[in-house]
């Protein structure tokens, strides 16, 4: 009966110990310098790159930044959001949660770079990620150790966009829903929010608030400002009518934007109803009150986000063209 009890015991715990070990096993392909050997100096070329874009046109730093979180909120960090519609495929940039988005052809440039050094040998999916670490960085941000060796997507994934991707004015619910689902917590959530510190937001986006009466939960005089931003209730979408969520530190990534919701001038819904949620509530007093705090769960949360459900080998490739898969 000992004997049995103990074969019994040996065996779940072999099964448990394979079952983790499957779990992990493609986590655990990304690793710190992934191309040490392969391409040396492929971190170095992307960040080059990074800055040398940054430094004639500053708005990509933000763009990497949201391509992170729109390519890995979305089934994986496999770079998916970046391939073109052709026939038999769609593109998820055609998305209204897509809106607004751009410099996608600068990821190009990067991949241009990074293939003259090491052809077929850098994954899209780790250029989202590795510009956006950098990009971060150029804004202000804090500096990420962030691993390597994802894999890119054979397809694209437009009819998940919607589900994957929080809208501007959805519930805090179900924003933090969305990411606990991909193992974000609450802390990590609102500082990834954050991010709209160095954003803009479309009229289209925000009009809602000022038109035909000024949501109560907004600034009275900061919303005179924006009316004249958005001088009309049904704006162009093709029309480049916007605002910045800071107007301090427009191109920081810093608390500001904690401390614009503490003052009611946070320009999305979603962002101002942060204040009055029980869960979130005392984490923007927090944040507002220090930014060292807000960078260290921004950093933390960046993290967790670009190793959402990496691909491995056999699920994914290294695609020669960002926009497109490769030709068997």
């Amino acid at each position: 009966m000992t004997l049995n009890k103990h074969h019994c015991c040996s065996t779940f715990i072999f099964l448990l110990l394979t079952l983790l070990s499957q779990f992990y096993s493609v986590e655990s392909e990304l690793q710190l310098n992934y191309y040490a050997e392969s391409c040396p100096n492929a971190e170095e070329i992307i960040k080059q790159q990074v800055i040398k874009l940054y430094n004639k046109h500053g708005n990509t730093a933000v763009s990497w930044v949201r391509n992170l979180f729109h390519d890995c909120m979305v089934k994986s960090c496999d770079a998916s959001l970046l391939l073109r519609r052709v026939k038999g495929m769609e593109s998820e940039q055609e998305s209204d949660r897509s809106f607004g988005m751009r410099n996608f052809k600068y990821i190009n440039t990067i991949k241009e770079a990074v293939e003259k050094e090491c052809p077929m040998t850098v994954s899209c999916a780790d250029i989202v990620a590795l510009s956006a670490r950098d990009g971060i960085l150029m804004l202000g941000g804090p500096r990420l150790e962030m691993r390597s060796g994802r894999k890119d997507s054979k397809q694209s994934y437009l009819t998940e966009v919607q589900n994957a991707i929080p809208n501007h004015n959805d519930t805090i619910d179900l924003v933090l829903a969305r990411f606990q689902s991909i193992g974000i917590d609450t802390p990590g959530a609102v500082a990834l929010l954050g991010a709209h510190s160095v954003g803009r937001v479309h009229c289209v986006n925000l009009v809602h608030r000022l038109y035909p009466t000024v949501d109560p939960t907004l600034d009275p005089e900061h919303a005179e400002y924006l009316k004249r931003r958005c001088p009309t209730p049904d704006p162009d979408p093709k029309a480049v009518l916007y605002s910045r969520n800071d107007l301090e530190t427009p191109m920081i990534l810093d608390n500001m934007f904690y401390k614009n919701l503490l003052k009611h001038k946070g320009l999305l819904m979603v962002d101002q109803q942060l204040t009055s949620h029980p869960l979130t509530s005392p984490l923007v007093e927090k944040m507002a009150a220090d930014n060292g705090y807000f960078h260290d769960q921004f950093a933390r949360a960046v993290l967790l986000l670009s190793e959402n459900n990496p691909l491995n080998e056999d699920q994914g490739e290294i695609r020669k063209d960002c926009r497109y898969v490769n030709l068997v």
